[in-house]
């Protein structure tokens, strides 16, 4: 194997790599002669093995481990509106009349997966397998299993299934380190486009650390123009060496075919929620416990930084493992592990892709200087128990859900982990705190004039009066406050 360019080319003999190396030789000198002006003379190969340059014995070495997966799923569709669509009927034949003019139809999808471990350990996407009845995965060599939903990760896209089988010696593609990927670095997508079957294409990375622009999304994709389409998703992205250097999420297109820009979901947080997956039995991440502002070159001034970049931390968490490193207000977070931090996007991905139970290391800036900080990995914590509670009776947050606050809880909701109070989960279609506008993640702060404690307490409260609330909630950083007289 001949490595050329900071990539390298499995060969079928020790000719052909003979060849390709007087070839990228040849390229060299012609390259040199151009610079200083001197016209290379045009050589017509002599052999078929002179030109040949083929992906062949690696996607050889990896098709084997990409996998087409099936779903299936019952969904609720509704009849054509009839008489008995009206609600007024409600009130004579119950509330089920509308629910029986429902009929049910079963939807099929596919995508594609890898396998990751011998026992059968299949690593996909989220939107792939969300809401499946059945999933079914067929190999390359048409052998089928069906296979059961282990882990399920929407924020990451990611999710992990098990193959029902005793086979431990299965195909498998291990993961490349994804930090050491640059733009230019050549690349192949493996997946099932479009229901086709197994298709394979080629590129380059064309870009890192493409984000979402949410604050609380940890997704950092690699950008390529290798062709991805429908059906893709799941499906390996893969170096140059036949590893996993991510897995293939979404395109960015408007007609549903590919238009060069594909992006995939970078090795290393794959291979992080798959360790803290298994060993947990559930999706767990390192939780870092303090948060901050991008520094900006106004900022980076007023620090003393001589560029902008960084994270300045204006909270900790007490009890977090920033709190238990010795983090501060005021300090700016430059790299983790030795990874340049930009902004807090950045910063929460590179503490995602830690193993829990290990440390990172943190580049501070404090006092004009920089000091390494070593932080411990760890979950974040649910306390207090989120105690969920729907909220019912005559009274105007009817049909809502609600629950205490915790880092672990706030994390699984999608809001600040750093966030306290009784919150809002969810609000059921067409119940009373529908009809008042009450949303999903409104944080309860007031009920005639008593503050909130806790979901039990906020029940209490509510249901204590029966002729007059007044209702404070706090919306986005906003307070908003509403009464209602019965």
């Amino acid at each position: 194997m001949i490595s050329f360019l900071k990539f390298s080319i499995p060969f079928k003999s020790k000719s052909q790599s003979l060849n390709w190396t007087l070839a990228c030789l040849a390229l060299l000198t012609s390259l040199t002669m151009a610079q200083h002006g001197v016209r290379a003379e045009k050589i017509v190969p002599d052999s078929a093995q002179e030109i040949q340059l083929s992906f062949a014995p690696l996607v050889k070495k990896a098709a084997p481990a990409v996998v087409n997966i099936f779903t299936k799923k019952t969904v609720k569709t509704k009849a054509r509106k009839g008489l008995f669509d009206d609600p007024f009927f409600e009130q004579f034949f119950g509330s089920g009349i509308r629910k029986r003019n429902q009929s049910k139809k079963t939807q099929s999808s596919l995508g594609s997966g890898v396998i990751v471990q011998a026992d059968g350990i299949v690593v996909t996407n989220y939107h792939v397998v969300a809401g499946a009845d059945t999933i079914t995965v067929a190999l390359q060599d048409r052998r089928e299993f069906d296979a059961k939903l282990i882990l399920e990760d929407e924020r990451t896209d990611l999710a992990v299934l098990k193959l029902v089988t005793e086979a431990t010696d299965l195909p498998f593609l291990e993961f490349a380190d994804s930090d050491d990927l640059e733009v230019g670095d050549l690349v192949l997508a493996i997946g099932n486009p479009f229901g086709v079957g197994q298709t394979v294409t080629s590129g380059i990375v064309s870009a890192l650390g493409r984000t979402t622009g949410v604050a609380s999304d940890i997704k950092s994709f690699i950008q390529t123009d290798a062709a991805i389409n429908p059906g893709n998703s799941g499906g390996a992205l893969l170096t140059m060496d036949g590893k996993i250097a991510g897995i293939n999420s979404a395109i960015f297109s408007k007609g549903g075919g590919s238009l060069g820009i594909g992006f995939a979901i970078p090795a290393n947080l794959v291979r992080s929620v798959l360790i803290n997956g298994l060993a947990t039995g559930k999706v767990v991440r390192p939780w870092l416990g303090a948060s901050g502002q991008s520094v900006t070159r106004d900022v980076a001034e007023g620090l003393g930084l001589d560029r902008s970049g960084g994270v300045l931390v204006n909270q900790v968490y007490s009890g977090s493992a920033a709190d238990l490193a010795g983090l501060k207000v005021g300090d700016v977070i430059i790299s983790v592990n030795g990874h340049e931090v930009l902004d807090p996007q950045g910063l929460l991905f590179r503490i995602s892709t830690g193993t829990l139970g290990t440390k990172s290391m943190l580049g501070v800036f404090r006092d004009n200087g920089i000091k390494e900080i070593s932080v411990p990995l760890m979950a974040a914590p649910e306390n207090p128990p989120r105690d969920e509670i729907l909220l019912k009776g005559q009274q105007p947050l009817n049909g809502a859900v609600v629950g205490n606050l915790s880092p672990a809880y706030a994390i699984e909701l999608g809001v600040s982990s750093l966030a306290s109070g009784v919150i809002v989960a969810k609000v059921q279609k067409g119940s009373i705190a529908e009809r008042y506008r009450i949303r999903p993640f409104d944080i309860a702060l007031m009920v005639n004039g008593q503050k909130v404690t806790s979901s039990s307490q906020l029940q209490a409260l509510l249901n204590s009066t029966k002729d007059k609330w007044a209702v404070t909630l706090l919306r986005k950083g906003r307070k908003i406050s509403f009464e209602v007289t019965k």
